[in-house]
C-alpha cells in the first residue's frame, strides 16, 4: 500500500487484510499524523519514500521489496 496520512482509516484497512495477504508492505510518503505507528502494529515492512508525483513509481518500488507472490 502507498499512503500518507492515514490514520483515520489504515487500522481499518489492515485488520480487513492480516489474514489474507501473505505479505504487507507499506510505503509512507510523508505522513505527518501517526499513520506509521499504526502501520507497525500489523507490519515491520513500512518504508519511506520521497513522493515525486509519481504512482507507479511508489507503486514500482513497494514490488521491489516484496518477497512474495
Amino acid at each position: 500500500m502507498i499512503v500518507k496520512n492515514e490514520e483515520d482509516e489504515i487500522a481499518r484497512c489492515l485488520e480487513a487484510v492480516k489474514g489474507i495477504a501473505d505479505e504487507i508492505i507499506i510505503v509512507d510518503t510523508g505522513s505527518t499524523d501517526k499513520t506509521k505507528e499504526i502501520v507497525q502494529h500489523y507490519s515491520q515492512n513500512v518504508l519511506d519514500l520521497r513522493w515525486i508525483d509519481n504512482l507507479a513509481a511508489a507503486r514500482n518500488y513497494a514490488y521491489s521489496k516484496a518477497t512474495q507472490d
